[in-house]
């Protein structure tokens, strides 16, 4: 057998972080599980056990071309030009169960019969390395020695060492303990989720919560791009940040700079975050909300939507989402910055959700950037008191809007102020670079320097301080940017009404955080009766958005999961 082509399988190694040491029962319990494989009961005598081909004692790896007989027993098989191209080999040893890739893309249908789980083979073949793994290749017989032998999969527990990684790799291993769903960014892409012990926060999100941040990727056996169907989905074509599975048993590998792990059993998960309902309606409180709408776009092609196709997914799932918010005034990000895309979406709102919204007039200056913030509201529940306000201090590429509202039965006006902040990408070679909170964060403090000024000039110009900013800072919640305007005198909503786990908007490389804030001044602070984020985002896959991949085509509904990327804010208002 010959080989055509070397599959993806890992990329350069990292450091990783120390977490639990290997004791002397989870090394018995290793001795005792692995396989004991007879070698008597193969046709003749193997040359190499799977140790001395890793280099796992004082000798090293053997060169890459050796021929070599070597034996173990079937652990995982993942056969086909789909999925790896081959299996994996595991061998008890004096050094304790080693496992082992063995590549083999040309195995035929006869192969393939051979090559079950649980069955002890002899392989006569290559040793042979791709991208700095040590595997089996060029297989030019295969002889079953014995059947049913497979091992007892190691229990272990997440995280594990580096030490106690790389020991193990090519193992069969088992995990007792529930590890959960941090991330989903790529599991339409390559079939794969991000595990953790505990769902992942940035770093910088809430004061004083550490975390272990090791993450172990869940893959599909397979490297492919864009599969399908798409892995791990349950009924509702979701798998959610959130989801827990437990038992997980599969072979673990370094592949593309993580640790992954490749089931040889269909995992079981729970969805222990479930999709939320539609929030509550607001009664005789006033509701704002504000929504990042992800580049509502109507020329095609730009930062948006790219078909007419696209654009009508994301109306009908933007509609959606606005119909379950129930909001009194909107706070839109990212909508064109073109008259005419803002008047669409109110058009479309207002058609779709059966609710009548109008938009804050004036001929403030909304600035030159491609995406605009706008305000709208519900003429029916409250009017608006003001004209649009803008704030063009030159630090704000997207200028901040105002504008002041009362509800329609009477009661105190009051403002609210919506930004958008520069975002975290784009970095620059130098100057404003990443020091721990992304870069550009010196020039978003700057703009929170501006926006207390320009909330100083809007309660000198109405004569009172009721004033709310909603919308996204691009800033987490114990960042800079943040701490600026809460020295300032504004109260953090969001940290004073809910618990760490629930301080979220937003899901970026398997770590939650809210980007999206509401900050109230004092006086507004006490009419606040609640505040919300509503998680019908963030925790959703990204392919089942408006601009999904081909392959997620039969997932898409047009529900508010996955509208946008990030989540609503809700705060609902009641004077007393």
């Amino acid at each position: 057998m010959t080989i055509t082509a070397q599959p993806r399988t890992t990329g350069q190694r990292r450091p990783h972080a120390v977490s639990r040491q290997t004791g002397p029962i989870a090394l018995l319990l290793a001795l005792l599980t692995a396989t004991s494989t007879a070698t008597a009961d193969c046709p003749g005598p193997s040359s190499f056990d799977l140790a001395a081909i890793r280099g796992l004692g004082e000798a090293p790896a053997l060169r890459t071309g050796r021929e070599v007989v070597v034996d173990g027993v079937v652990t995982g098989e993942f056969l086909g030009r789909d999925r790896l191209g081959g299996f994996y080999l595991q061998q008890a040893t004096e050094h304790g169960p080693v496992g082992l890739f063995v590549y083999m893309p040309g195995a035929t249908s006869s192969d393939g019969a051979l090559i079950a789980p649980g069955t002890h083979l002899q392989l006569h073949a290559r040793t042979g390395e791709y991208r700095g793994q040590i595997q089996l290749q060029r297989v030019e017989r295969i002889e079953t020695c014995a059947r049913d032998r497979l091992p007892e999969p190691l229990a272990v527990s997440w995280p594990l060492s580096e030490d106690q990684l790389s020991r193990k790799e090519g193992l069969l291993l088992t995990f007792p303990q529930a590890l959960i769903v941090t991330g989903n960014d790529e599991l339409a892409r390559y079939g794969s989720l991000k595990l953790a012990s505990n769902r992942l926060f940035r770093p910088t999100n809430t004061p004083g919560e550490a975390q272990q941040r090791d993450i172990l990727g869940l893959d599909d056996g397979s490297y492919r791009g864009f599969p399908s169907p798409i892995p791990y989905l349950d009924a509702n074509g979701t798998r959610r940040v959130g989801s827990s599975v437990q038992g997980l048993t599969g072979i673990l590998t370094y592949a593309f700079d993580a640790y992954r792990l490749h089931p040889n059993f269909e995992p079981h998960f729970e969805d222990t975050n479930p999709r939320p309902g539609p929030l509550p309606a607001p009664g005789e409180r006033l509701r704002v909300a504000t929504f990042n709408v992800e580049n509502y776009f109507t020329s095609l092609g730009q930062r948006g939507a790219e078909s007419a196709e696209a654009l009508e997914r994301q109306r009908a799932k933007l509609a959606a989402a606005v119909r379950g918010l129930q909001a009194d005034i909107l706070a839109l990000v990212e909508v064109e910055n073109d008259p005419r895309a803002l008047a669409d979406l109110v058009e479309q709102l207002s058609e779709r959700t059966g609710v009548r919204y109008r938009a804050v007039g004036g001929d403030a200056d909304l600035g030159s950037d491609a995406i605009q913030l706008a305000l709208l509201y519900r003429p029916d529940r409250v009017e608006a008191v003001s004209e649009l306000h803008a704030d063009n201090d030159p630090v704000h590429h997207r200028p901040p809007v105002a504008a002041f509202f009362r509800s329609v039965d009477g009661g105190p006006a009051f403002g609210v102020v919506t930004a958008h902040f520069k975002s975290k990408t784009g970095c620059p070679p130098r100057g404003d670079i990443d020091r721990g909170q992304g870069c550009w964060n010196q020039r978003r403090v700057a703009q929170a320097q501006a926006m207390h000024g320009f909330l100083d000039r809007l309660a000198v110009a109405e004569g009172h301080e009721r004033l709310l900013l909603i919308g996204d800072l691009n800033a987490y919640g114990a960042e800079d940017p943040i701490h600026t305007l809460t020295h300032a005198g504004l109260v953090n909503l969001i940290a004073r009404e809910l618990p760490p786990e629930r301080r979220y908007s937003y899901v970026f490389h398997g770590e939650s955080g809210y980007l999206d804030h509401a900050l109230a001044s004092p006086e507004l602070a006490a009419a606040v009766a609640e505040v919300r984020p509503w998680p019908i985002n963030a925790d959703e896959p990204p392919f089942l958005g408006y601009d999904g991949p081909d392959n997620a085509a039969p997932h898409f509904r047009p529900d508010p999961f996955r509208s946008s990327d990030h989540d609503p804010i809700v705060v609902d208002l009641e004077w007393p």
